[in-house]
């Protein structure tokens, strides 16, 4: 498969252009380049290209993709019906969008801009004539629908013999074109995620990752192993919902509150026959089934005598009110004494299904548990979430090797001042991002050790459902803290280095932290602090950071 940016595009009603897309994506080699949507401005001069191809040793293609009936007569262009047409110019449109592309390329000094270079028109629901000819638009560069099976061809012909350029393009090139354009379509990187995008996201899984689930689907057991931002919710969530679709009676459970409502938010606007029968938290599990309450902070109830009475309560429910899987999203957080009591929560504890996604960089919290499968674990190795700048920033700290999915951003910021003062230059941070055009809705604030005070305010007027209701609807700035936010992101997050509660823990907070970001990344507090808890590595990804002044903004 051809390297895509973005791997899933939102087409809407658009579906000519899903047609192109998905004939390119199945025919293109694995070292071309395919995106979506480039769009292009160079001085006053705005243009927009449907589908760009760039392709080693070959050039460029720009494709100007028409839907429905088109056709050319006396007076030029015409789509539409013969009852209703609009004339256009599809031949301007794309010789215009190919001509600055290679304009804005050749004086930014990116020497693909003497690449081969070709435009094509792309007619998915009509047929034109093979004899079909104009003085500024030979049939080789028209794709119609009887073309499209041959569609990867066709482009590398329209290349090789209409290209405009001097030569061929370098495996180098294609980064430098990668790293120019993928990184400039700000209407990707720059989504809010509420639930519904994330419902969106959820329901075009990249090929690889739903291809994982049916690779194991005949297993009852397994684990998936991943970096931040590789995808494991999503395959979570439809793990469960592909098992109860089939039938099956599943809990799906996680140990942060944040989580949990996000997991019962997405899963409560599924069909009734695809939703688990339980949603939330461990911990809930035994309330719900009449554990005694304990006290807030005592800790031996939450860690021994609750986790002892879900097995106990499980024993004494009728066999038809167990599960026949559990699925368990952040399995590391779990401990050791939990999983023995989950699995007596199954019908059949020992060969019921348990399905457990996990990322053993984000143990964050004090305790070591083991899920109890034997297979080796599926890895992840991809970034599908955030912008190349931010996953190998992440992967810095977490010592893994990632390979970034998505395209290259903005720089990440820092603002070097004292743990002392990290949260009022959060807020100032904040600010200067509203101010700069950000909604408040995509931007979340966190914390890694105090509590911003925003966010006791916010639970203490509306209680922990009414605060992650307001995080979930995405209508305003997100305060937050790290430990609160794990399997949570949004487009823009302003990391507050305040200090650290248990500096053992430190590096999986703050790898914790830093990967909530898909498109901005802002890390706020001392700089040294950070690099000495991220190491070299991380010393040498924030040499390309952005020191951001403020107040200069």
């Amino acid at each position: 498969m051809p390297h895509l940016h973005p791997t899933e595009p939102e087409f809407g009603a658009n579906t000519a252009e899903r047609t192109v897309w998905e004939a390119l994506r199945d025919q293109l080699p694995d070292d071309v380049a395919l995106l979506h949507s480039v769009n292009l401005l160079e001085e006053r001069t705005e243009r927009e290209i449907d589908l760009l191809v760039i392709w080693p040793d070959v050039g460029i293609a720009a494709l100007e993709v028409k839907g429905g009936n088109v056709w050319h007569n006396e007076q030029g262009w015409h789509q539409g019906s013969a009852e209703g047409p609009h004339p256009m110019n599809p031949v301007r449109q794309i010789q215009d969008a190919r001509h600055v592309l290679q304009t804005k390329l050749r004086r930014r000094g990116i020497d693909a801009g003497n690449a081969y270079t070709a435009h094509l028109l792309a007619f998915p629901h009509t047929k034109i004539a093979r004899d079909f000819e104009l003085p500024d638009c030979p049939r080789s560069i028209i794709i119609d629908r009887d073309d499209l099976a041959g569609i990867a061809d066709r482009v590398r012909y329209a290349i090789e013999t209409h290209g405009q350029g001097t030569r061929s393009l370098t495996e180098t090139d294609l980064q430098d074109l990668w790293d120019e354009l993928a990184g400039a379509m700000a209407s990707q990187v720059d989504r809010l995620t509420d639930v519904g995008e994330e419902l969106d996201r959820l329901d075009h899984l990249t090929h690889d990752q739903a291809a994982t689930l049916s690779w194991v689907a005949g297993h009852q057991r397994f684990r998936v192993i991943g970096g931040a931002g590789s995808g494991k919710t999503w395959l979570a969530l439809e793990q469960a919902r592909r098992r109860a679709r089939s039938g099956e009676r599943v809990a799906l459970l996680c140990y942060s509150r944040g989580l949990g409502r996000f997991l019962q938010r997405v899963t409560q606007r599924w069909k009734p026959s695809e939703r688990p029968a339980y949603v939330g938290l461990f911990h809930d599990l035994p309330l719900q089934w009449g554990a005694d309450r304990g006290s807030f902070d005592d800790n031996e109830y939450w860690e021994r005598r609750l986790p002892l009475a879900l097995g106990e309560l499980a024993d004494a429910r009728p066999r038809e009110e167990l599960f026949d899987s559990v699925v368990v999203d952040e399995g590391q957080d779990f401990g050791d004494l939990w999983w023995p009591s989950l699995l007596r929560c199954l019908k059949d504890p020992e060969h019921g299904g348990l399905f457990v996604f996990m990322d053993d960089g984000q143990r964050v919290f004090p305790r070591d548990g083991r899920a109890p499968i034997e297979l080796a674990p599926i890895t992840l190795t991809e970034n599908v979430r955030s912008t190349k700048q931010i996953a190998q920033l992440c992967g810095a700290v977490a010592g893994i090797q990632v390979t970034p999915r998505g395209g290259n951003g903005v720089p990440v910021r820092v603002v070097d001042v004292p743990q002392d003062r990290a949260v009022e230059s959060g807020d100032d941070a904040v600010e200067a991002l509203i101010s700069g055009g950000w909604e408040p809705g995509s931007i979340a604030l966190l914390t890694t050790n105090r509590r911003h005070p925003q966010q006791l305010g916010e639970v203490d007027l509306n209680g922990y459902e009414g605060y992650w209701d307001s995080f979930l609807a995405g209508d305003d700035v997100f305060y937050g803290h790290v430990l609160g936010f794990k399997g949570l992101e949004r487009a823009a997050v302003v990391l507050v280095v305040n200090g650290f509660k248990d500096m053992a823990r430190a590096r999986s907070i703050l790898y914790t932290g830093l990967s909530r970001a898909r498109a901005l990344l802002v890390v706020v507090g001392p700089q040294h602090l950070v690099e000495k808890i991220g190491g070299d590595a991380v010393r040498h990804r924030l040499a390309d950071a952005e020191q951001w002044a403020i107040a200069s903004d």
